[in-house]
């Protein structure tokens, strides 16, 4: 069906000169994308629906005028926007409204009304899902995609940088707190996101690469003592003894100093086998690390 619809697009030059076969692709295009509205609905998850729909919108810019071009991606935006307020997680969909935006950030100001970069709008879209669903791993995930392009765009200084990193840690903080032991994965990938901005042997990652050893430390220490008041109700999270051992032997590595006692380490190491036995092996050569035994087999 896909294959037969195609054929009925027509192929060639840019007609934006011929207003009578302009009319007809504009009817034709607008026709087919409608028509399998109520299939998008249906089947949100059908790869070949949204890649039916990119073919003819990617068609538009070749035989449309950039100006009429622009307004056929627009309007997909504003129906990808609809389709991930009906559900939010789909992360097709989170895929699309990505190509859409590539695309329309790539028409040039001078022919259409948008204004080049749209990381401003679609950082804002994703603190909205947030906001709606904290359990959204695709919005967490657009949201560390579009931080670095953010940053740039800004051109942030590094107390500018700072800032923003202390901010996006309340964020992901108060998401944690609002239920401590949840199984959610998607809010801890996002704070690991975050915390490797401390861990100078991986810059490429950093929102806040010019940090001091001084101010380094100071935030270790910080996300340290912020996860073990978070343990008290939430004993059973292996995420949270996870990431305190991360943490601290992360420091451990840039520093060559602990920030907690050897025996408080050997304790999250033993919780999480208790915990996550499946990863008992990864435990143990995590203990070794930190230079403990605790057990010989």
């Amino acid at each position: 069906m896909f294959a037969h619809d195609r054929d009925t697009v027509p192929e060639g030059q840019d007609a934006s000169s011929d207003k009578s076969r302009v009319g007809f692709i504009l009817d034709l295009m607008s026709s087919d994308l409608a028509l399998f509205i109520p299939l998008l609905r249906k089947f949100p998850k059908c790869y070949w629906t949204w890649g039916y729909r990119l073919w003819i919108l990617n068609k538009s810019k070749e035989l449309l005028s950039p100006a009429e071009a622009y307004t056929f991606w627009q309007k997909e935006l504003g129906l990808v926007g609809k389709m991930l307020t009906l559900d939010s997680r789909n992360f097709h969909g989170w895929e699309y409204r990505r190509k859409i935006v590539v695309a329309l950030e790539s028409f040039s100001p001078g022919h259409v009304p948008g204004n080049g970069s749209m990381v401003e709008e679609e950082f804002a879209y994703t603190t909205r899902m947030i906001e709606n669903n904290l359990s959204n791993f695709s919005a967490w995930h657009r949201r560390s995609k579009l931080i670095p392009q953010l940053l740039s765009k800004r051109q942030a200084t590094g107390y500018e940088r700072r800032n923003f990193l202390d901010q996006e840690l309340e964020l992901i903080q108060r998401a944690l707190w609002a239920d401590p032991d949840s199984k959610d994965q998607s809010l801890w990938f996002y704070h690991q996101y975050l915390v490797s901005s401390f861990d100078p042997t991986r810059p490429a990652y950093a929102i806040t690469p010019d940090l001091a050893p001084d101010e380094r430390g100071t935030y270790f220490k910080k996300q340290i003592d912020d996860l073990q008041e978070m343990l008290d109700g939430a004993e059973n999270c292996k995420w949270i003894y996870q990431r305190l051992l991360e943490l601290s032997l992360t420091y451990y590595v840039s520093s060559g100093r602990w920030l907690v006692a050897e025996d408080q380490i050997q304790l999250w190491v033993s919780n999480l086998i208790t915990l996550d036995p499946m990863r008992r092996q990864r435990w143990a050569d995590m203990s070794i690390q930190f230079g403990g035994q605790l057990f010989s087999s």
